[in-house]
């Protein structure tokens, strides 16, 4: 199987979509001559033409309309947000048209129309360019949210978004862009929106997505070495969310913990915590635990380390939850 980063991964599911289907377009800022600022979109104008891989002014709100508009006449639109928090301008547009038109149409008018995200933090940028805005999303009815965390997932996941007739917020980690991993480009690891058990265990279960899985993984190797046996979910889908996996897990450990780079109130993690304690009450043998950001701005660069959820903080929550 050929070894990819996430960055092309995404780029090559991108261009197999298009391949099969001349209806899907890419728009976004920089996203043609340039190829966007990550190349996730590197060289696709030059094979499919400006028109179908359009570079569009800063106006996200701009992108995000012209999006709905093409749907509605039988396009398949993928629109990049170039950084997450550059998603605001365009954020009414996306809640109160892109989320509503297939319910106001009871169902007559899809909105194939896919909003990718790189989102989360790591990359020592300024402000508004490293945000964890899942949870304002996955709040919205209407729309669906995912998140990659490796290049096999990245390579499906595109495509199966950009083949679904309901919006799709596709959430990218920035700092994983240029990770390699394996893909199978024959075959689809998973459905769009099921989570994945990546490691097996028996003792605690850690439910992650996006750039975290990988820190999570590597917490579960560093546990290894003390004698403990951590289960890692990758959760994929944060709306609607794919918790059996996790309830099946967390009834055989009895202990979960859940990571995520977003602010902790009112989030993913919330719901989370809450259903598995609504689903697995007696299961559990101690509360369930998040490991988060803070409920704060997004610090300076020179701070980003100490917000930013760790291999440590990982491993002090298992120690915390086992020692209940």
């Amino acid at each position: 199987m050929p070894q990819m980063t996430i960055a092309k991964a995404l780029g090559d599911g991108l261009r197999a979509a298009m391949e099969r289907d001349p209806k899907v377009l890419v728009m976004g800022e920089d996203v043609g001559k340039l190829g966007g600022v990550f190349r996730v979109t590197d060289g696709l104008q030059k094979d499919f033409g400006e028109q179908r891989v359009l570079d569009t002014p800063l106006s996200e709100s701009g992108i995000i309309g012209t999006a709905v508009g093409l749907a509605i006449r039988g396009y398949r639109p993928v629109c990049e947000i170039q950084f997450d928090g550059f998603v605001f301008p365009g954020y009414d547009q996306i809640v109160s048209q892109l989320a509503k038109v297939r319910f106001r149409s009871q169902g007559k008018v899809p909105m194939p129309v896919v909003v990718r995200i790189p989102f989360g933090g790591g990359i020592g940028a300024v402000e508004h360019h490293s945000e964890s805005p899942e949870s304002l999303f996955a709040h919205v009815a209407g729309l669906k949210v995912v998140a990659c965390s490796n290049a096999e997932d990245a390579y499906w996941m595109i495509q199966q978004a950009v083949e679904t007739d309901d919006p799709v917020i596709f959430f990218e980690p920035k700092r994983r862009y240029w990770e390699k991993s394996e893909v199978d480009t024959g075959h689809a690891p998973a459905p769009l929106l099921a989570s994945r058990v990546l490691r097996p265990g028996r003792q605690v279960t850690v439910a992650c997505y996006g750039p975290l899985v990988k820190t999570c993984l590597e917490a579960a190797t560093a546990a290894e070495a003390d004698g403990l046996d951590l289960e890692v979910i990758d959760l994929r889908a944060l709306s609607p969310l794919d918790l059996g996996p996790v309830f099946e897990s967390v009834r055989r450990t009895g202990h979960l913990v859940v990571v995520s780079e977003a602010p902790p109130e009112s989030s993913v993690t919330s719901e989370i915590a809450a259903r598995v304690q609504q689903e697995c009450f007696y299961s559990l043998e101690a509360p369930v635990l998040r490991v988060t950001g803070f409920d704060t701005p997004y610090p300076p660069s020179a701070c980003e380390e100490d917000f930013l959820p760790d291999l440590d903080r990982v491993l002090d929550a298992v120690d915390r939850s086992l020692a209940w």
